[in-house]
C-alpha cells in the first residue's frame, strides 16, 4: 500500500491492585506523550474511566501543553482525587492522514456517543472506506474523517451482531481480521472495565512490565492472587516506557495480548483458521538510559545528539574492532561470512538519510570485498519487480528499523530466496527480527527528528561490515590497516571537528537571509553533500540541494550566482594518511577545477578542507578546515559542520529544531 502515515505515538498504561488517583493516571499518561512527541503529531488525546466506569475523552488539536491546559480545565467534570486500584488509561499523539488536525479527529476514537468501545492507533487501513460504507449502511454515524473510528465502530458492530455474547478477544480478533493495512493498537470498553487488549500487524508496539508474574494462559480466569500488583505499561517506543520500567515485550505481527484482572494472557492470531493460538513472549530488558532521552545542558536534543557523537561513534567500535591486532568481530554475522562472502551482488536498500550513509560508504564496500554493491532506495524499488536472486546480500537501513518502505523491500527480498542483513538502532525492531542477520549500531537514543548520530553510526557499521568480509583477501590488508588504525582516533577527531561550532554559528548569521542552498561534492562526499542538503532543508525550511560536482555541467551550474550560497567538500580523501595525491585525476583536482567553474560564474563558496592550500582559499569566499583523515572516514568528520550549519541555521529562523513541521522521526508506508 502506498499512502503515507508518520508516526503516531500510542501509550496505555494499566494499574492493577496498584492505587492510584486518576490525577495520578493522567500525569502518567500525558508524560507518556511528551516522551512520543519526537515522532510528529498534531493533535493529542487520553481516555481514562468516569466514575461509572465509562471511558471518557479528553482529546485537542495541537500539542501536549494544549492537552495538559484541557486536562487542567476538567470540562467533563471528573473526580481527579478519586482513587482507582485497577484501572485503564490509553494516550494517543496523532499525526493527521485522513481528515485534518482537530479535536473531533484526535484519538481515541469512540465507538459511540456512549464510548462503549474507544481504540488508539497507529498505522493506517487501507480499506477503511469500505468498511465505512458498510457500517453507515446499519445505521453508524461517524463524527470524524478518521481510519480509525472504523475500527472503534466495528468493534461496536460485532458486539451488537453477537447480542454482547462474545469476549473481548474473539471480538478484537474479527475486527482485525477485516482491517486491511497496517496498525498498532489499544482496545478499551465500558464492557469490559479494566481490560486491556494490544494487537499489532506492521506498525511496532512494545509493553512494559513492572511487576513479572507466573502467567498461566491456558487457564486465564485463574482468580488472581490478592498480593499481586501490576503495572503494566505500552508505547510505540522504548522511550515512553524506559522510566518506569526495563522488563519489555516486543509485540510481533499478528500478535494480540490481553490484559484481564491483572493477567497477561498472549496470542497469535493465526491467518489460515482465524483463531488465537496461546503463545509465550520472551520478555527482554531494556539497555535504555533513561539520561539518554533528556536534554541536559543544551537548548535542542539535535545539538545534544550532534555532540554525543565521539560516543557514539566510540560506541558502535566497541568490543568490534581488535585496533591492535587490525581484526573486527560482529557476532551477528560470524555465522554468515562465507554466505556473503559467494554472494553476487550486495544491494542496500534505504530511505533518506540511511541511503545517504550506504551511498557515502558504497566506494570502500566495494574496493575491500571485490563485490558489486548496488543501491536501492527502497520507496523507489516497491515501484517495480526487480530481480532478486538467492545468491544475492540484501542490506537494510533503518535507524528505527521500522521503515515501511525498507520493510516492503525486506519482505520481497525475502520471499525471492535472498541473503537478509539489518543494519538499525533499535532492538527488538522489525528489521531485527525479520532479517536473518545483523549489525546493531549501538549509537544510543536519538530523540531529534533530523537523524545526527545514528547517521555517523551506520557508516560505521556499514564499513565494519565490509572489513570482516575483506579479511581473506591479501590485496587488500596494508588498507585495511590503514583504515582500523584511523577508526581508532575517530572519536579524537570528531571532538575537534566539533571545536568548530562558533566559527560556523558565525557563517549561518550571514547565511540567515538566503532562501536556497547548494551543497557539492563527489566521491565519498556526495553522500556527504546529499545527507547536508537534507539536514539543511528539513529542519531551517531553506531549500537546499546536493549536487555531484561532475553533473554541473549538465544544468545545475546554470544555478550558481552570488545570490546563492554554494558550500563545497573539497577535501583530499587521501587513501592513506600523510600521503598527498598528486594525480590529475584525483577528487581533489577534479573538486579545484569545479570550484574555479564556481567562482567564474560569481558565485561564493564556502569551502570545506581537509588540510593547508592556498589557491583554495584564495578562491573560496569562507573556509571551514577540518581534521584530515582517510578518505572513507572523511565523509564522517565532514558531515559535522554540515550538521551544525543546519542547526544554527533553524535557530537563527525561529524553527523547532527537534520537531520540524510535516516531519516525524520514522515513516510507515
Amino acid at each position: 500500500f502506498r499512502a503515507f502515515n508518520k508516526m503516531c505515538g500510542i501509550f496505555g498504561y494499566l494499574n492493577y491492585l496498584t492505587p492510584k488517583s486518576r490525577e495520578e493516571i493522567i500525569a502518567i499518561l500525558v508524560a507518556g506523550l511528551r516522551r512520543l512527541e519526537y515522532r510528529g503529531y498534531d493533535s493529542a488525546g487520553i481516555a481514562v474511566d468516569d466514575a461509572n466506569l465509562v471511558p471518557a475523552m479528553i482529546k485537542k488539536r495541537g500539542n501536549v501543553d494544549q492537552l495538559q491546559g484541557a486536562v487542567e480545565a476538567n470540562a467533563l467534570g471528573l473526580q481527579m482525587s478519586e482513587i482507582l486500584e485497577c484501572h485503564v488509561g490509553i494516550a494517543h499523539t496523532r499525526w493527521a492522514t485522513h481528515g485534518e488536525p482537530s479535536d473531533i479527529n484526535a484519538h481515541p476514537q469512540p465507538s459511540d456517543p456512549e464510548n462503549s468501545f474507544v481504540v488508539v492507533h497507529n498505522g493506517i487501513i487501507t480499506n477503511y472506506d469500505v468498511l465505512r460504507k458498510f457500517l453507515e449502511g446499519h445505521g453508524h454515524v461517524f463524527k470524524s474523517e478518521t481510519d480509525t473510528e472504523v475500527i472503534a465502530k466495528l468493534c461496536k458492530y460485532i458486539w451488537d451482531q453477537h447480542n454482547g455474547q462474545v469476549s473481548f478477544t474473539n471480538l478484537v480478533l474479527e475486527v482485525t481480521h477485516e482491517l486491511h493495512g497496517a496498525f498498532a493498537l489499544l482496545f478499551k470498553s465500558k464492557h469490559f472495565p479494566g481490560d486491556v487488549i494490544a494487537a499489532k500487524r506492521g506498525s511496532p508496539l512494545i509493553l512494559g512490565i513492572k511487576k513479572q508474574e507466573e502467567l498461566d494462559p491456558a487457564n486465564p480466569d485463574a482468580p488472581p492472587s490478592t498480593s499481586l500488583e501490576q503495572e503494566i505499561f505500552f508505547a510505540s517506543d522504548a522511550s515512553a516506557i524506559v522510566e518506569h520500567t526495563r522488563q519489555v515485550i516486543y509485540l510481533d505481527d499478528h500478535d494480540l495480548i490481553y490484559i484481564h484482572k491483572g493477567r497477561m494472557m498472549t496470542y497469535k492470531a493465526d491467518q489460515l483458521t482465524h483463531k488465537l493460538v496461546v503463545q509465550s513472549k520472551v520478555v527482554n530488558t531494556l539497555e535504555l538510559e533513561l539520561e539518554s532521552i533528556m536534554k541536559g545542558r543544551f537548548d535542542h536534543f539535535m545539538m545534544k545528539e550532534i555532540y554525543e557523537q565521539p560516543e557514539s561513534l566510540a560506541n558502535t567500535m566497541r568490543g568490534r574492532l581488535d585496533f591492535e591486532l587490525g581484526t573486527v568481530k560482529l557476532g551477528g554475522l560470524t555465522k554468515y561470512v562465507g554466505t556473503i562472502r559467494r554472494s553476487r551482488r550486495l544491494l542496500m536498500f534505504a530511505c533518506g538519510t540511511s541511503y545517504h550513509s550506504a551511498l557515502s560508504i558504497r566506494i570502500a564496500i566495494e574496493e575491500l570485498t571485490d563485490i558489486p554493491v548496488a543501491m536501492e532506495l527502497a520507496s523507489d524499488f516497491q515501484d517495480r519487480t526487480p530481480p532478486i536472486y538467492r545468491d544475492d546480500v540484501c542490506c537494510f537501513i533503518s535507524q528505527s528499523g521500522e521503515t515501511k518502505d525498507t520493510l516492503n523491500a525486506l519482505e520481497y527480498c525475502l520471499d525471492k530466496g535472498a541473503f537478509c542483513i539489518g543494519f538499525t538502532n533499535t532492538v527488538g525492531s522489525s528489521i531485527a527480527r525479520k532479517t536473518h542477520c545483523g549489525i546493531h549500531l549501538n549509537a544510543g537514543a536519538e530523540i531529534g527528528v533530523a537523524s545526527t548520530k545514528a547517521y555517523t553510526s551506520q557508516i560505521v557499521a556499514l564499513l565494519m561490515f565490509a572489513l570482516l568480509i575483506s579479511e581473506n583477501r591479501a590485496s587488500v590488508q596494508l588498507r585495511r590497516k590503514a583504515i582500523i588504525k584511523e577508526m581508532e582516533k575517530l572519536p579524537q577527531l570528531v571532538e575537534e571537528t566539533l571545536k568548530l561550532d562558533q566559527r560556523i554559528r558565525q557563517i549561518a548569521e550571514e547565511l540567515n537571509d538566503t532562501r536556497s542552498m547548494l551543497v557539492m561534492g563527489r566521491g565519498y562526499q556526495y553522500g556527504t553533500c546529499l545527507e547536508g542538503a537534507l539536514k539543511i532543508k528539513e529542519i531551517s525550511y531553506i531549500h537546499s540541494e546536493g549536487i555531484h560536482t561532475g553533473e554541473l555541467s549538465h544544468g545545475p551550474l546554470a544555478l550558481v550566482s552570488e545570490n546563492i550560497p554554494v558550500v563545497m567538500v573539497c577535501t583530499a580523501d587521501v587513501e592513506f594518511v600523510g600521503q598527498v595525491q598528486s594525480s590529475a585525476t584525483s577528487i581533489y583536482e577534479k573538486m579545484s577545477s569545479s570550484l574555479e567553474q564556481v567562482l567564474k560564474r560569481k558565485g561564493k563558496p564556502i569551502v570545506l578542507i581537509d588540510h593547508e592550500d592556498e589557491d583554495v582559499k584564495w578562491m573560496a569566499y569562507k573556509v571551514l578546515q577540518v581534521p584530515q583523515t582517510i578518505n572513507c572516514l572523511q565523509t564522517v568528520i565532514n558531515t559535522i559542520p554540515l550538521q551544525l550549519l543546519s542547526y544554527h541555521l533553524a535557530v537563527l529562523r525561529g524553527q523547532n529544531v527537534d520537531c520540524p513541521r510535516n516531519l516525524a522521526k520514522s515513516v510507515t508506508v
